[in-house]
């Protein structure tokens, strides 16, 4: 599940776990309510990764804060949408557990967190996709 290179002396040639475009084609094929589940999902793993030691990111408190907030927020509207469904997706659950283990394992380092800032935004990208409307003709 993840592809990492571990190296006690030199954490330049480590990688974060794989992207699980397999997961988003399974949700694409899925109901509306299990999509929206699946966002919801996403997005709270998303907040639970950015609660991590995040001192040595490139980016400040109060944005890391601001961002934690509107996902947060985002999640709970969406909720809001379909009744609760209490079983997650455990291969999306293992997949952040991966992301939140590599970033440990890389000590938190600027570098780490710059790979999972690419990570999540291409994850908001795909959940985004997910609930959108399809566009008229298609």
């Amino acid at each position: 599940m993840a592809n990492t290179s571990l190296n006690d002396s030199d954490n330049s040639d480590m990688v974060l776990a794989d992207f699980p475009q397999h997961l988003y084609m399974l949700a694409s094929a899925a109901t509306d309510e299990h999509r929206l589940h699946f966002v919801v999902q996403v997005l709270d793993e998303v907040a639970k990764l950015f609660q991590e030691d995040h001192s040595s990111a490139a980016w400040g408190e109060v944005t890391v804060d601001h961002f934690l907030h509107s996902v947060t927020q985002q999640a709970n509207g969406l909720r809001s949408c379909y009744q609760h469904l209490n079983r997650k997706n455990r291969r999306l659950h293992m997949y952040f557990k991966t992301l939140a283990f590599d970033l440990q394992q890389m000590e938190y380092s600027a570098e780490a967190w710059e790979m999972v800032r690419a990570a999540v935004k291409l994850h908001l990208f795909r959940a985004q996709l997910l609930v959108q409307p399809p566009m008229a003709g298609q």
